[in-house]
């Protein structure tokens, strides 16, 4: 269907042109409004459809630990999924979702410039740790997600 599209408007381009007057906003009312705007219509209409549809991953299985439960993926889950840990939120979430991925829940000690107070803490929610496979819809918007 792309193609197609392509096709006549690379065809419209080379055909001979007609002479035609310019419509403008001001001409539009000597032409009638009707007219402009329907045109206007069908050319939206036109570019609407030649829009093809997103490829959106709407069920993510493990959609639970970004935050929503009290088990938090350390490779997916957004900087705020720390924010339900007190001591966690910002210095030890911060590292941890900069640093990633992890293969287990026990890299997370391997972090480098981590104190020994954000060890502690860690260490603390430790059980509430999991270490998924990194998806890159949700990797990316582990620091900031606006």
């Amino acid at each position: 269907l792309t193609n197609f599209f392509l096709s006549c408007s690379t065809a419209a381009a080379f055909a001979p042109q007609a002479a035609t007057t310019t419509s403008t906003a001001l001409n539009a009312e000597t032409s009638g409004r009707r007219e402009f705007f329907g045109a206007a219509a069908a050319a939206v209409v036109g570019a609407a459809a030649a829009v093809p549809a997103a490829n959106a991953v709407i069920d993510y299985e493990n959609i639970e630990y970004l935050g929503g439960s009290s088990i938090v993926d350390v490779n997916n889950a957004n900087v705020r999924a720390y924010l339900k840990m007190p001591g966690m939120y910002p210095a030890a979430a911060g590292k941890i979702v900069t640093n990633g991925p992890y293969s287990s829940v026990g890299d997370l000690y391997k972090i480098p410039g981590l104190t020994s107070r954000e060890a502690e803490v860690i260490k603390k929610y430790e059980s509430r740790f999991v270490a998924k496979t990194p998806s890159p819809d949700y990797v990316i918007d582990r620091v900031n997600n606006g």
